[in-house]
């Protein structure tokens, strides 16, 4: 087997693993709030989930620049390796916060230290072919999103088991055995740029930033994750709504979360592929056209059946969304900064993924949960004329005016 799908397939596998422990807690968090911390105002309890949930993102937006300049120079795989063997102690010790102040502070310095998921897409997409890279990505993606399924629905289950605490200590051995995999299995062949390619920081941000259609992906990648994350804090809470008095809340949230995931899982690699024939940029537009159209009814529905069903067709949409993100990002970026590039990228991630939940639980607390979604579709809408101006517009008035 060639060296680049070995190690796509390893990642794959690998990525899997880490997503199911992550996704295990990660969902339930106000749920976690409520019951171990004795936070009991609803307004209160999705507030303090949208600052904790989002927390990790702050820092890790902070850094990731420089986790992206050192894996240019010194290769990628240490870069998983680094973030993996942290973040799985890091992890397992939030099990262990007596405050929520404490779980602030260790969601605070997992950020830091993460960056397993861009480095593997970074690694993935410096070695696989430019015309299978839609596909690649589309791939890698949903194997990500396979073990964001799995997660809640675990989670759901031995939550009554052994607590939520526990569950952070599971999600940390998994961390752990998915990180020692990578480091007997993945191989790199990574050459070190010249001294004339190795840049500062200030240097990376003066050439990314020059290019033309770099900025405009990094504004769709903070769009779209801060139109997704702003559900999360207040999705087991709006189930719970729902159910009224009656269901298994984590349950229920591990099935939407499940439904949407494994729609998802369905679409990404068809969708890369598609990207591959016929361009990313149209496959970005139509998805974000779908999911924000979709997001409307969710704040309309009655039953946890309809919300389930809504989730599933979303979940075909956003399949095209970030890995076509990705394989437009390494279209038009030189393989000697891909790291950099992702890096910058990720970093984008994490302002997205740290505004969403932030405003999203602020906004359902103060205004309504429904609004949030109306709120999310909106967004998605926004972001897909941004995209065809970016991307379709301006190519048209440039053949008018010459």
């Amino acid at each position: 087997m060639e060296s680049w799908r070995r190690n796509l397939y390893v990642l794959c596998g690998a990525l899997f693993v880490v997503m199911m422990g992550m996704s295990m807690i990660m969902p339930f968090l106000p749920l976690y709030i409520q019951q171990d911390f004795g936070v009991e105002d609803p307004h209160e309890v999705t507030a303090w989930a949208g600052v904790i949930f989002g927390a990790n993102f702050l820092t890790a937006g902070l850094v990731s620049p420089i986790w992206g300049n050192l894996a240019d120079k010194y290769g990628r795989k240490i870069m998983i390796l680094r973030s993996g063997y942290f973040m799985s102690i890091i992890i397992a010790a939030t099990g262990f916060a007596n405050s929520l102040w404490m779980l602030l502070g260790l969601r605070l310095l997992n950020g830091m230290v993460g960056g397993i998921i861009p480095a593997s897409t970074a690694l993935v997409a410096s070695s696989t072919p430019k015309e299978q890279i839609g596909w690649a990505q589309g791939l890698l993606q949903s194997f990500i999103t396979a073990g964001s399924i799995m997660g809640p629905l675990f989670g759901g289950l031995l939550e009554p088991r052994i607590g939520f605490r526990m569950i952070f200590v599971v999600t940390g051995s998994l961390l752990l055995l998915a990180t020692l995999v990578i480091t007997f299995t993945v191989k790199e062949t990574f050459v070190p740029p010249e001294e004339k390619e190795r840049t500062s920081l200030r240097d990376d941000f003066r050439m990314i930033f020059s290019s033309k259609k770099l900025p405009v992906l990094f504004f769709v990648t903070v769009m779209i994750q801060f139109a997704l994350f702003s559900i999360i804090p207040i999705l087991p809470v709006y189930i719970g709504i729902l159910l009224g008095s009656a269901g298994n809340v984590a349950l229920w949230a591990g099935i939407v979360q499940a439904a949407m995931g494994t729609a998802n899982v369905l679409a990404a690699p068809r969708l890369g592929r598609f990207g591959d024939r016929f361009g990313s940029q149209k496959v970005l537009l139509g998805c974000l056209l779908v999911a924000g159209l979709l997001f409307i009814p969710q704040g309309f529905v009655t039953a946890v059946w309809q919300l389930v069903l809504l989730r599933f067709l979303l979940g075909l949409s956003l399949g095209g969304l970030l890995p076509s993100v990705n394989a437009l990002l390494r279209r038009a970026t030189p393989t000697h900064m891909v790291s950099r590039v992702y890096g910058y990228n990720n970093s984008f991630v994490s302002i997205g993924s740290m505004l969403g939940p932030m405003i999203g639980g602020f906004m359902a607390g103060y205004v309504s949960i429904n609004g949030v979604f109306w709120m999310t579709s909106a967004f998605l809408l926004i972001n897909a004329g941004w995209v065809y101006f970016s991307f379709f517009r301006k190519k048209e008035v440039l053949q008018e005016g010459t």
